[in-house]
């Protein structure tokens, strides 16, 4: 179902004003749905860029934004909740037209987006500056915004993330430009008018879309931009980190996953398959932390395998805006291609389909897959080591511990990691032994804003969440004061 109302043309938004490329170039977006183009949107270029650039150093260097005390910026952070609050279902419903996140999901990815802001307005009103002293000397630190920070966001859920960046980018101080994914840029053409109706001064919110190797290239290597956050595919992640090299950026980058969850023949089963199936089918399974590799204990593997086969088949994939609906369309034709491409691969290399591999027979149109369980998966398989980022899971079976913990550990990726056993001495040894950035065990994916997000080995780069986001988007500063007359060795006395 089509929104009222959808714009048939996205502009960007620079200085306060709705912008057309300098250049006048367009690109088509299509819904997942039916895969017809909706609108044309202006396409960035670097020249684009550097409008924004400019116009958020601006704001940044003669602009009241960074001189704000921490409370009056507070006050416009929660009036951008309050924006976000009112257009719930707007929000909710484009996010679901342009993305095929199903309607209840985006439903909750807005309410998170409001709650982004209202969290990192707290924060910023409470965040102390460190003091230290000895005998001979007091230090105290002054903690400063970092100036324009270029925020690149992903398609899979693209309001929320562009709000988890924007919310302590603008608390910490600094102005930004947001650079949002091609594939999904509709829910972002709200921001303008929240941040304008929230009293948010001009050019400290700037909006430039376009392709990522051109647009969000240029963000990166713009010179005039110390902080660059990034979520997207890890190969991505490479791309930004050599380009950022030059300038010494400073950056924040979650990437990729492939997260083990490790079900023990004591764990709470019927838990652990709820958790399994929602942690892996939620999102579309387009989640850079779904549980995409079932590791079960051997002597409830069959079991386990015969379980999660039968709930998957009753899966309700189908149209994005019913509220039934628990698995939409996959976000674009060429992703839809690339994880069709992962079922085949996983029937060629000898994987045991056990549910779903193709288009639900209701469905005959649209980038729709059903809920996808390859049982008997090896290590060696590609299902089993790359990102499928879809509603395809592998199943695996371990006999100790040990095994468990290195074939959790047998991936490039460390993002998450989810433990099920009733054993806790056991859940502490593993969530150790675990490479992960975070670890839930007997849950699946609950976010507590305060805590470090962020994954280890091809997983990402840095921390976000809480304190951690404002320290990546300010700079600490240490001032000396000696308490009694300094002593200094006198050279050529």
């Amino acid at each position: 179902m089509t929104p009222r109302n959808v714009p048939a043309k996205l502009e960007h938004f620079i200085a306060g004003a709705p912008t057309p490329s300098d250049d006048g170039a367009t690109f088509e977006v299509a819904d997942p749905v039916t895969n017809r183009p909706y609108a044309t949107v202006a396409a960035g270029a670097p020249q684009d860029i550097d409008h924004a650039v400019t116009a958020a150093t601006r704001a940044f260097t003669e602009g009241p934004w960074p001189q704000l005390p921490a409370r009056a910026r507070a006050r416009i952070l929660d009036n951008i909740a309050d924006g976000i609050e009112a257009r719930a279902q707007r929000i909710a419903e484009l996010e679901t037209f342009d993305t095929g996140l199903p309607i209840t999901q985006a439903r909750g990815q807005a309410a998170r987006a409001a709650e982004n802001f209202r969290f990192f307005a707290d924060l910023t009103v409470t965040l102390h500056e460190d003091a230290f002293r000895t005998s001979e000397q007091f230090g105290y630190v002054i903690r400063k915004p970092a100036g324009v920070a270029g925020l690149i966001t992903p398609w899979n859920t693209p309001f929320m993330l562009a709000t988890w960046k924007l919310a302590p980018a603008l608390a910490a101080g600094c102005t930004v430009v947001l650079k949002p994914a091609e594939w999904t840029p509709l829910s972002a053409s709200l921001l303008p008018e929240i941040m304008t109706e929230a009293g948010l001064p001009d050019g400290a919110f700037n909006l430039v879309h376009g392709i990522g190797e051109v647009a969000g290239a240029a963000l990166v290597a713009h010179p005039r931009v110390p902080r660059i956050s990034f979520t997207g595919e890890t190969s991505t992640g490479r791309t930004i980190m050599a380009a950022a090299a030059p300038h010494l950026k400073g950056l924040s980058m979650e990437l990729g996953g492939k997260s083990p969850c490790v079900i023990f023949a004591d764990a709470d089963l019927e838990a652990a398959i709820d958790s399994a199936l929602f942690g892996v089918f939620s999102l579309n399974g387009e989640r850079c932390t779904a549980g995409s590799r079932i590791l079960a204990e051997r002597t409830i593997y069959q079991d386990l395998v015969s379980r999660l086969a039968t709930r998957a088949e009753r899966i309700r994939v189908g149209d994005p805006a019913d509220p039934k609906t628990e698995i939409g369309a996959l976000v674009h034709p060429e992703h839809y291609a690339r994880v069709l491409s992962y079922v085949q691969a996983g029937l060629d290399e000898g994987a045991r389909l056990v549910a779903g591999g193709s288009r639900p027979p209701a469905q005959p149109a649209g980038n729709y897959l059903a809920a996808t369980v390859f049982a008997d998966v090896e290590p060696w398989m590609r299902i089993f080591r790359e990102e499928i980022f879809g509603p395809v899971v592998c199943v695996t079976p371990f006999t100790t511990e040990a095994d468990a913990i290195a074939l959790a550990n047998d991936t490039a990726y460390g993002l998450a990691a989810y433990l099920w056993t009733a054993d806790l001495a056991r859940a502490h040894r593993l969530a150790g032994a675990v490479e992960a950035g975070m670890t839930w065990i007997n849950s699946h994916n609950v976010r507590d804003l305060r805590t470090p997000f962020g994954g280890v080995k091809a997983s990402g780069l840095g921390r976000e969440g809480g304190a951690h986001s404002l320290d990546f988007y300010t700079e600490s500063r240490i001032v000396h004061v000696p308490l009694a007359g300094a002593r200094v060795p006198r050279f050529g006395a």
